[in-house]
């Protein structure tokens, strides 16, 4: 099963992290990256869709925990952030993971797994 995803951080460092990542990974691929959340909710309400999405919460203009409040679609999402306080609301939000930045390729990929098992039950189930 191939998955697609986006990248949202506006720090170009995290975001070639991600996409790093992301590139180790056999069954996802990178469909986008952005550097603010409201060009990513442009290109989803423009008919994208994806099957996770990799999200910073503390951005200029529309937070992550804000985009993700906003979404429509079914996407797994997985916080990335500096700030543990924010966890909480990340997890109301049913967030799949809430990754701690830096965080090492080991946790990222243990986050990958969680969604893609998340995402063969919900397939599975409709």
């Amino acid at each position: 099963m191939n998955l697609s995803c986006i990248v949202i951080d506006d720090e170009p460092l995290a975001v070639r992290q991600m996409e790093s990542y992301i590139s180790r990974v056999p069954f996802l691929t990178r469909l986008e990256s952005f550097d603010n959340a409201v060009d990513a909710r442009k290109w989803l309400d423009d008919g994208n869709s994806v099957d996770i999405i990799f999200v910073d919460i503390n951005m200029p203009e529309l937070s992550g925990v804000d985009f993700v409040r906003g979404l429509e679609n079914q996407s797994m999402v997985i916080f990335t952030t500096a700030y543990s306080e924010y966890a909480i609301e990340g997890f109301r939000l049913d967030a799949v993971d809430y990754l701690l930045k830096p965080f090492s390729y080991a946790d990222f990929s243990r986050a990958v797994e969680k969604a893609r098992s998340l995402i063969e039950l919900q397939r599975f189930r409709h």
